[in-house]
């Protein structure tokens, strides 16, 4: 299966940062640079597959079934390697803390007395935390390691703390950062320096618990999309006319009949859908149809389980028969619920101590009964819908609420744009009546440091112009021209 995340599961809440829905990555934790993305994870559309719970326990079982099956070879002729070959790399688990969580089961793997109580220890102890005990007695070598690891996850933690305040605004505030550090489950905050029996116990509860919810959160990403499908479907219907709608309305029947026109659906993990895999994608006869080989045949990665992936790879025939992504009316993402749905009921059915793995005794425990043999019939989504019309009264009210409150918010943000635009006006208004009183003063100030100009003499030199107030009379010629006063 593929890894699709989306958005952080790291989200500021109360002061503080709590578990989400989707996965936060570092990729300075990747060691490649010092970028920090964080990933919104969410079914839209398409097809979507995540890893499912089991996959802390298949970390946890790979490592306990390592050894090799004997192989008689003339040791005189065989040269012995510099170093052992390092076991191959477990999945990731889609966890914001998945490299520090595989990195610290890849060394208590490596100390040959938890390695010894791993194998022997079942799914339900180590999840009551009993094989965390055993790490008092691990070597000094592995424990030092571990401490590092913590160190590191630590520090990584505090600079996912520190960028998600600063991405907040929170730049100038002091940040708590063993109050923030209480958010994370899976580490022991108190003591940030050594690697103890606590923090071993916190990491493998986190990871059950956090992988166990994986599928019920597809489960309503699903419900959420069919809703969300048939919600938009309806109102695109009130746009049209009566004729276009009634033409419409029969278009969608005629698909969802065709849809359930499909052949039989074998009961997932029955004995005929075992056998239609052994005959037509094995390529073997349904007469010599043997659990043991079968289980071997599928068991793709040789660690005598079934985990999610190998039994999920079980069910594509069957799958093929209701769904084709070249067909209007066929939905992959429909297919990827189906898929899950039947997955899901067979690890119900065989999966006895409730490891989330399928081992070969259980495996063939399961082929002896009757349900095996005589199974009942398998209901496909069409003939079990995910959702109520009561379900989806309530889904459509909430998106019309959702949708009220976002026009409230679009007219408030519109009044505020308004409101800027005329406080703008106003600025700029107040800007060029502050242009023009520079300029004028400026003319003013040019005006004063320019020289006066001399007036013009008259051309007869002996007419001087007496202004009024002047105490010398006027010239001769002057007065002749006074008008007289009886």
């Amino acid at each position: 299966m593929t890894v699709t995340l989306s958005s952080s599961n790291l989200e500021l809440c109360n002061g503080g940062l709590v578990n989400a829905t989707a996965v936060i990555s570092v990729t300075l934790d990747r060691g490649e640079n010092s970028n920090i993305d964080f990933i919104n994870t969410k079914l839209n559309s398409g097809s979507f597959r995540m890893w499912g719970p089991s996959h802390f326990c298949l970390i946890l079982c790979l490592w306990a079934c390592l050894d090799a099956l004997p192989v008689a070879v003339d040791k005189t002729k065989v040269s012995t390697p510099a170093e052992e070959l390092e076991p191959p790399k477990s999945v990731d688990t889609g966890l914001h803390y998945d490299r520090y969580l595989r990195e610290v089961i890849d060394f208590l793997e490596k100390d040959p007395h938890f390695r010894e109580k791993l194998h022997n220890t079942d799914m339900e102890d180590i999840k009551l935390g009993k094989l965390a005990k055993e790490l008092d007695f691990v070597s000094h070598h592995v424990r030092t390691k571990l401490d590092e690891l913590k160190r590191q996850e630590v520090n990584r933690l505090r600079t996912l703390i520190k960028v998600k305040q600063d991405m907040n605004g929170d730049k100038g505030m002091t940040v708590d950062h063993q109050a923030l550090l209480k958010q994370f489950e899976h580490l022991d905050h108190v003591n940030p320096h050594t690697f103890e029996v606590e923090d071993l116990d916190r990491l493998i509860k986190s990871a059950t618990n956090d992988l166990e919810n994986f599928d019920k959160e597809r489960h309503e990403d699903f419900k959420k999309y069919e809703m969300t499908k048939e919600h938009e479907r309806r109102e695109h219907l009130k746009t049209l006319d009566e004729e276009a709608r009634k033409k419409e309305e029969e278009h969608y029947e005629e698909m969802k009949k065709k849809h359930a026109e499909h052949p039989k659906i074998n009961h997932p993990g029955s004995q005929d859908q075992l056998k239609e895999v052994w005959e037509e994608a094995d390529g073997l006869d349904p007469n010599d149809f043997d659990p043991k080989t079968f289980f071997k045949l599928h068991d793709t990665n040789g660690d005598g389980y079934f985990d999610e992936q190998e039994l999920e790879a079980l069910f594509t025939k069957e799958l093929e028969k209701v769904y084709d992504p070249t067909h209007e009316e066929d939905d992959m993402v429909e297919m990827e619920e189906e898929r899950l749905r039947m997955r899901e009921h067979v690890m119900n059915e065989v999966d006895t101590n409730r490891d989330r793995l399928v081992s070969l005794d259980e495996f063939i425990t399961a082929t002896n009964r009757k349900e095996f043999l005589e199974p009942d019939g398998w209901e496909t989504l069409e003939q079990n819908p995910v959702y109520t019309e009561e379900e989806l009264r309530e889904f459509e009210e909430h998106l019309a609420r959702e949708e009220q409150d976002l026009n409230q918010k679009s007219n408030e943000l519109l009044k505020q744009r308004e409101e800027l635009e005329r406080q703008q006006e106003q600025l700029n208004a107040q800007k060029m009546e502050l242009q023009r009183a520079v300029e004028h003063m400026e003319r003013l100030k040019t005006q004063k440091t320019e020289p006066p100009v001399q007036a013009k003499v008259n051309a007869v030199p002996s007419a001087v112009e007496i202004l009024p107030g002047d105490s010398q009379p006027l010239s001769q010629g002057h007065q002749q021209d006074l008008p007289t006063h009886s």
